[in-house]
């Protein structure tokens, strides 16, 4: 599973690749839910934003379950009107963590982040350095 966790204070967004055992702690969990994320730093808490099913399919917060579902969108998540007053029917997946899931958006509530800096963007300076 790959955590997007986005950081409000600094505008960056650090991309985590979670083992099973982190991923087991997010399954069940629903969209707005609040996350502890010890297993980058204690004290960090995160609140889920959103995330895609294994086949690319967006969570939408209005459906209560674990599976996807076609709903009839008039915009927001899974679907971007191009005409005025435009609907489509769209598959999303439900809001529920499942094994299903392979992306989660988060965004921190409240911890510190320093150690999200120094772990996570250290990858991207040495490609930077590599390509000199």
């Amino acid at each position: 599973m790959k955590l997007n966790i986005s950081d409000p204070k600094s505008a960056k967004t650090y991309s985590v690749d979670a083992d099973e055992k982190t991923s087991l702690n997010l399954l069940g969990k629903k969209m707005k839910d609040e996350v502890e994320l010890s297993f980058i730093t204690p004290g960090l808490k995160a609140v889920i934003t959103g995330g895609s099913d294994k086949d690319g399919f967006p969570m939408h917060p209005t459906v209560d379950s674990e599976f996807r579902k076609k709903l009839l969108l008039k915009g927001g998540v899974g679907f971007k009107p191009k005409k005025k007053g435009e609907r489509k029917r769209k598959k999303v997946a439900g809001r529920i963590i499942s094994q299903n899931i392979q992306q989660v958006n988060l965004k921190i509530v409240s911890g510190d982040t320093k150690v999200l800096v120094e772990k996570y963007t250290k990858v991207k300076e040495e490609k930077k350095e590599d390509d000199k």
